[in-house]
């Protein structure tokens, strides 16, 4: 296993468990203590994300192998982010409707009765509106995320691909060599069988003057 993928699971589990904690003793807060609590464990959960981000990175730069096993414990742990997500959504709707019975309590009856319904409603549209641009924002991250993770295996791909293309150009470069040893080779032999056949053709040639002599000077005499 890759000892950057350990040191990055090591932090998160310390922090999952540490953020675990947190949301147990928000839930037995109010006021502003358990905003402050919550806004810590908010920040916590930015930092867990990041490190998954960062595992993710890490286990899809492995071999094959090592790769599989590591990215099912990181579907492990992202489940365990969404459930910590979830606890803290629990914690802060649960916060959210203690202060605003909090805030009609405390501002007596008499101004409860001058507010109206179009307030409220005014009120509970902007509270959508917040709710909604935090959810634009936090989908724009993931996409963002996704399009990184998306850019780095295609990095993968193109340097296989290249990796591929450097053995296949060696391949081809080693051929070449040979062909061209085996031009000089054959070139070298084409050049002694014309040699032999030259020293051959002065061997007969001289042969058949040696005979012509040597008839001419038995029939002249």
């Amino acid at each position: 296993m890759s000892q950057v993928f350990e040191g990055y699971e090591r932090q998160y589990c310390e922090l999952s468990a540490n953020l675990s904690r947190k949301c147990t003793s928000a839930g037995l807060l109010d006021g502003e203590q358990k905003k402050q609590k919550i806004t810590e464990i908010k920040t916590g959960l930015d930092d867990a994300e990041a490190l998954i981000h960062k595992m993710d990175l890490e286990a899809r730069s492995l071999p094959s192998n090592a790769k599989a096993m590591l990215l099912a414990k990181l579907r492990e742990y992202k489940t365990d982010l969404n459930n910590l997500k979830s606890e803290v959504k629990r914690i802060t709707s649960a916060n959210t409707n203690q202060s605003a019975r909090d805030e009609l309590l405390g501002s007596g009856m008499a101004d409860a009765m001058m507010v109206s319904s179009d307030q409220r409603g005014r009120l509970l549209m902007s509270t959508e509106r917040l709710n909604q641009s935090s959810e634009r924002v936090k989908e724009s991250r993931r996409t963002m995320l996704e399009t990184e993770e998306l850019g780095v295996s295609i990095l993968q791909d193109l340097h296989q691909q290249r990796q591929s293309l450097l053995h296949a150009h060696n391949t081809l470069h080693g051929v070449d060599d040979n062909i061209g040893r085996s031009k000089k080779i054959l070139t070298n032999m084409s050049r002694r069988m014309n040699r032999n056949k030259l020293i051959i053709g002065s061997i007969i040639a001289v042969l058949v003057v040696a005979i012509i002599l040597i008839l001419y000077f038995k029939l002249a005499h």
